[in-house]
């Protein structure tokens, strides 16, 4: 028989139309059976849950209040009742009942549907042997279902469903899990859960958390949110043990104090010091935003002297209007070994030096100004490092007939050290600079000269050699050039494009006696490949080195026909024509360091970086960094890297690392990694990092073991001692509202670079 298909219009069913609620569930998240926030796994998850089945589509929509009906059979009585048999649709606007009987009776108002029913909307599906939907009091009833939360992934049971237009969604005698059907690994049991229209939060009562049907806990009352809007709420919690804490408890509490601001309240038990509390305080306005972080640690009882411990850290940055905004990065701590002790979410252990800045910019088309207060926290003994209280920076730049530019660049500064032995010093510099700067396809071409004039004003020089007043005049002249050739190759059997791109560059600085001037904010800089044509070999003013000097360079690429570069090889040298004079300053025979850069794709899957200077005086390498990366997604790959430096400080650096993140089996994600001091034969740092991820719910493990830079009374840095610390968190998805803070995992992966610079 050929399905039956009739049309319902209002002025002849026109109780029916609200046959299908038009409330429309606000529920864009799980139910969040703790109140928890929503934690944001990361993307390593081996495993793609199954989305809740949604068949529901309106091919042609209906008009409101028209109701189509689809079945085999239909009876229709006086007007007043409609029973329709075998494979029954019915749909309207937003909704649709599939069932193998239905009845509408228009006297009592109602329609009751039958016999392996399902309900569909955008966010609901519901299947059930009865659905009794009330047109009288806008009221649908569902009784023994299943239900799935289309949006969400989200499925369960219930032993009654209610829908009503003025009270909302309820659910009694119910279950909840975002685990697949059949592979429930966790499931909230509840006599009832309530959501009503246009809330944010729903209610449930008297419900039971089970994992592997083992309850873990009960709450008799609690609210959860139902949107997407950030919600009052407890973060997933971190468990640990490290040889500095003993074993540690932290729980985050959200606070949604208002939708510019939010904070997170975590008390942390540490069974070797104590409580310690951890606030942060979050705010984020149309031209502001900005963070405020507190933590302090009573009476450390690991402390020979029970001593107070405390952090703060206050970061903003602001717009003042179009043209004008100010940056505060402020910070402080009780003692230099508290990093070390109790960690840091935004300092490593090693630093020993903790910024302190506030500034204030100014951006236009030609002028750019700069106001910034320079301090630092110093941990241990390490020399005092000068603060620029204030440092005042001024660049203007304009373009000038036939391709010309003028700049000037200037600099007040006022430099002072917490030393009170210590040289204090005004410096103020000045540099304008005409250049012709033209560029092509096929190369570049850079004519530049510029006066450099300094003046210093220096105080508590006594014992000294330095002098009260200086004045340096320099001036530079620079010519630089740049060509690129282009052929067409063969490379593994694919048609590439081959460049050829050599350079050079003429740089002349005269010389001034500078031994008279104390060394505040400058530091000799290293000439990898870019650095050859830098031009300069210090940091800040104090010393600006004489030059005469031919710096030549080559690069060629290998670029394949999606314009990726597959391959780079630049080698480059500075060839000196005079001596250099100014103190500190320094050079190889006539030639500076060989440098040479490889970046090489080699494959689809293998990539390689590599720097290396070789000196030419002594035919040895003199600085190295070699990493090689087999990769096949973004958390699959391995890499090993070697850093060499034959001088630093006095000192060789050899090291070896090596970094790797990988799914080892369905479900399960490992990462590590590990560095070794090759001239000490001992390992610095070791970590490791496992992951279950199932498509509901997570477990991370992770165990690290590092060098400790602890400073003894009289602060001098130990690096000999070990720091061993293991941490596990759970994550059950679904039943979370935000983030749950740090991923211990991501962690792991701490300091990885790609081995390269290319796309």
């Amino acid at each position: 028989m050929k399905p039956l298909k009739l049309e319902l219009n209002p002025r002849d069913f026109n109780h029916y139309q609200a046959a299908f609620l038009p409330y429309r569930m606000k529920i864009k998240q799980p139910l969040h059976v703790l109140c928890f926030s929503v934690c944001s796994l990361s993307a390593v998850a081996q495993e793609t849950c199954p989305a809740p089945a949604n068949t529901f589509v309106v091919e042609k929509r209906l008009p409101n209040g028209q109701i189509q009906v689809i079945s085999n059979m239909t009876s229709i009585q006086q007007d007043n009742f409609a029973e329709f048999e075998g494979d029954v649709e019915i749909t309207n606007k937003d909704s649709q009942i599939i069932a193998n009987k239905a009845q509408i009776n228009r006297t009592t108002q109602q329609l009751i549907a039958t016999g392996d029913v399902s309900y569909q909307n955008s966010q609901l599906s519901v299947t059930s042997q009865k659905v009794l939907l009330n047109t009288q009091n806008n009221r649908m009833e569902i009784a023994d279902t299943q239900y799935e939360l289309t949006t969400l992934n989200a499925r369960g049971q219930a032993e009654l469903l209610v829908v009503d237009q003025t009270q909302g969604l309820e659910l009694n005698g119910v279950t909840f899990s975002t685990c697949p059907t059949g592979q429930e690994d966790w499931l909230v049991h509840a006599d009832s859960i309530t959501v009503k229209p246009d809330e944010t939060r729903g209610v449930a009562r008297n419900a039971f958390f089970y994992v592997q049907d083992i309850p873990i806990f009960y709450l008799p009352y609690y609210s959860f949110p139902v949107t997407d809007a950030r919600e009052t709420g407890l973060l997933f919690p971190q468990i640990g043990s490290s040889s500095s804490t003993g074993f540690a408890y932290e729980q985050p509490y959200y606070l949604n104090l208002d939708p510019q601001y939010d904070a997170t309240i975590t008390p942390r038990y540490m069974t070797k010091r104590g409580l310690q509390l951890k606030t942060e305080f979050r705010y984020l306005t149309e031209n502001n935003s900005g963070q405020i972080d507190i933590e302090y640690l009573p009476n450390d009882s690991d402390s020979t002297t029970n001593e107070d411990r405390y952090f703060y850290r206050f970061t903003h940055k602001g717009a003042l209007s179009d043209d004008w905004e100010v940056n505060v990065d402020f910070n402080g701590l009780s003692d230099d070994n508290y990093i070390v002790d109790l960690g840091s979410d935004y300092y490593n252990s090693a630093d020993t030096h903790l910024f302190r800045t506030l500034g204030l910019h100014y951006y236009s088309d030609a002028l750019n100004a700069s106001l910034q207060l320079r301090d630092f926290e110093i941990l241990g003994d390490h020399d005092d490092t000068y603060r620029a209280l204030p440092e005042l920076k001024l660049d203007y730049v304009t373009d000038l007939p036939a391709g010309f530019k003028f700049d000037i660049h200037s600099e007040l500064a006022r430099f002072d050290n917490a030393n009170g032995t210590s040289p204090k010093a005004t410096r103020a510099h000045i540099a304008p600079t005409l250049s012709l700067p033209l560029e092509n396809s096929w190369g570049e071409f850079l004519a530049e000269t510029s006066v450099m004039h300094t003046v210093y004003r220096q105080e508590d020089i006594e014992g000294t050699d330095l002098s009260r007043d200086v004045s340096r005049t320099l001036g530079q002249a620079k010519l630089y050039g740049a060509l690129v050739f282009e052929r067409q190759a063969n490379w593994f059997g694919g048609n590439v494009t081959q460049t050829l791109e050599p350079r050079a560059q003429y740089l002349y600085t005269s010389y001034e006696d500078q031994s008279d001037i104390g060394l505040y904010d400058t530091t000799r800089l290293f000439n990898d490949f870019a650095g050859l044509f830098r031009g300069q070999e210090f940091t800040g003013l104090d010393r600006i080195s004489d030059k005469n000097q031919v710096t030549l360079g080559i690069t060629s690429r290998i670029i394949d026909e999606d314009n990726r570069e597959q391959f780079k090889l630049s080698l480059g040298q500075i060839f000196y024509l005079e001596d250099n004079k100014v103190t500190a300053a320094s050079k190889e025979d006539d030639r500076s360091a060989l440098a040479a850069e490889l970046d090489w794709r080699i494959g689809s899957k293998w990539l390689a970086h590599s720097e290396v200077q070789v000196s030419t005086q002594t035919d040895k390498v003199e600085r190295s960094s070699i990493g090689l990366e087999y990769r096949l997604a973004r958390d699959k790959m391995l890499q090993i890297n070697h850093r060499f430096v034959r001088d630093l400080s006095g000192e060789q650096i050899s090291q070896l690392g090596l970094t790797a993140s990988w799914p080892i089996a369905q479900d399960w994600y490992w990462v590590g990694r590990w560095y070794r001091d090759i001239d000490r034969h001992r390992t610095i740092e070791s970590y490791t990092g496992l992951q279950y991820e199932s498509c509901c719910w997570a477990l991370r493990i992770v165990a690290q073991r590092q060098l400790t830079s602890r400073f003894d009374d009289n602060g001098l840095q130990s690096t000999d001692e070990f720091d061993s610390g293991i941490a596990i968190q759970f994550l059950f998805k679904g039943i979370g509202g935000d983030s749950s803070g740090r991923d211990m995992l991501r962690d792991g992966l701490f300091g990885y670079r790609q081995p390269y610079l290319l796309d």
